[in-house]
């Protein structure tokens, strides 16, 4: 089950795709697997066995609180997605369960991908200047890859704010197999994205 369509999906046509994609794709023992350090994840071998990539972003965007805030936003409002051939609708509330399509055009058709938030996670330390926010998204059926990616945004103690992206994935279902390597060069062009997006 892929779900794809010749014209821009409608908030509707998200709707309908979001009933009919049920629960996660991937073993649910792997769900949250994202909330740990990149460094944890590369050298997980149950993953590896299990036919799972690792693919992983750290971008030094800029210094201080207000910046921080910024990429806050930024995430919160869906920017890392803010693009003509790619889009999530940006009213989606970020929060666990809530389940959205990432809507993307590579090809002559539109593909909906269907995910659910899994956990949200914000940290914060008044009296050390830190902080940090993301979410983790798994994948659905129906959507062309199996597995789960988090968003981040962290300042950190040398007053440093980076933006994150970790995932694990594999192909979902033969159409991925074959179009894989063209949508991970895509996944790659929206992790750089958004601190361009500010």
């Amino acid at each position: 089950m892929v779900f794809l369509l010749w014209s821009r999906p409608s908030p509707q046509k998200q709707k309908a795709c979001l009933e009919k994609s049920g629960g996660i794709n991937y073993d649910s023992k792997y769900k949250g697997f994202t909330t740990k350090p990149a460094s944890q994840l590369k050298e997980d071998k149950e993953l590896s066995e299990a036919g799972f990539f690792i693919n992983h972003a750290r971008i030094l965007v800029g210094s201080g609180l207000d910046t921080y805030e910024k990429g806050k936003v930024a995430l919160e409002n869906w920017r890392h997605f803010a693009f003509d051939w790619a889009f999530v609708d940006p009213t989606t509330p970020i929060r666990k369960g809530v389940k959205f399509c990432v809507c993307t055009k590579t090809f002559l058709p539109w593909t909906m991908m269907p995910l659910e938030v899994v956990y949200v996670d914000e940290k914060k330390n008044a009296n050390k200047a830190i902080a940090s926010f993301g979410f983790g998204s798994g994948t659905l059926h129906g959507h062309l890859l199996a597995g789960e990616e988090r968003f981040s945004i962290e300042l950190d103690e040398n007053d440093q704010v980076w933006y994150e992206v970790l995932s694990f994935s594999k192909p979902g279902n033969i159409l991925s197999v074959l179009g894989t390597h063209m949508y991970n060069l895509c996944k790659s062009g929206l992790h750089i994205s958004l601190p361009m997006q500010f």
